[in-house]
């Protein structure tokens, strides 16, 4: 079963289960994986959070249910895991733009969040890439960082590293390394780069990343757009099929010797 297969499953899960509480435990099953690996693939391959399209596809149903005759907005709120009218009706007009209350004399300003598939058939290169396995003690670093999002980082990352490299290198010597800090995509779609320094530097953020134990991957270049073509490769071809989950730390780029090491934290 490829990971399209197995995200359809997750999907379909989903859908029968909208009106009831989802299981972050079972979705997790249907990839082989731990509860943080999981999110992480579904928002990296699906391009939006799983908790963020669950909020989606139920106020896109509620919508259609608020529609019928004699349908009350406590009990629709209720079906769809919301604890209370108001609640609910706070999501609903944000996602909509009319009031619960409003549906039924404006349906056609509903929205419509549809489904995701998945095609079945399309297939994953099986090319082998090469790793190891590294451990790392404590990391403190130092160094500066922005605010991105899913769909702007490729771009945005490989700016700001050339800006930063060309203000602080001078005076600080080659970066050590870039990090890319995932923690609320679980959540949203934002994300955090940043360019660190072993070396401490008093007008830079101290950065601790504790110790663990790390996939680390060559790649044979500084270039941005090698170090984001393997990172695609470890999501959407490595990952789905190895035995490892990954830990809520966020991912490093390690820079010397003409080489750069992607590095992604793995559990014990």
């Amino acid at each position: 079963m490829n990971i399209y297969q197995c995200l359809n499953k997750m999907l379909s899960y989903i859908e029968q289960n909208l009106d009831q509480r989802i299981s972050y435990t079972k979705l997790a099953q249907f990839l082989g994986v731990n509860e943080y690996t999981m999110q992480s693939l579904f928002s990296l391959l699906c391009n939006i959070s799983l908790s963020d399209y669950i909020r989606k596809r139920r106020l896109s149903e509620a919508g259609f249910d608020l529609s019928k005759a004699n349908s009350k907005v406590i009990d629709i709120a209720l079906r769809y895991q919301y604890e209370n009218p108001t609640s609910f009706s706070r999501a609903f007009e944000k996602f909509h733009g009319i009031k619960p209350s409003q549906v039924k004399n404006n349906f056609e300003k509903l929205k419509l969040y549809p489904k995701l598939y998945f095609d079945e058939t399309i297939t994953i290169p099986n090319e082998k890439i090469e790793y190891s396995i590294i451990e790392l003690d404590e990391l403190i670093l130092y160094g500066k960082g922005f605010k991105t999002t899913r769909e702007n980082i490729q771009k945005e990352a490989p700016m700001f590293f050339k800006k930063m490299y060309k203000k602080y290198a001078p005076k600080y010597g080659e970066i050590d390394y870039g990090m890319t800090v995932y923690e609320k995509r679980l959540k949203s779609n934002q994300f955090e780069y940043w360019i660190l320094y072993k070396q401490e530097i008093s007008e830079f953020t101290k950065y601790i990343i504790p110790k663990s134990k790390w996939l680390c991957f060559h790649i044979p270049s500084f270039e941005s757009h090698m170090v984001q073509e393997m990172t695609q490769k470890f999501y959407l071809s490595f990952l789905p099929s190895c035995q490892y989950n990954i830990r809520p730390l966020p991912e490093l780029e390690y820079y010397h010797d003409d080489v750069t090491e992607f590095l992604v934290p793995i559990e014990d």
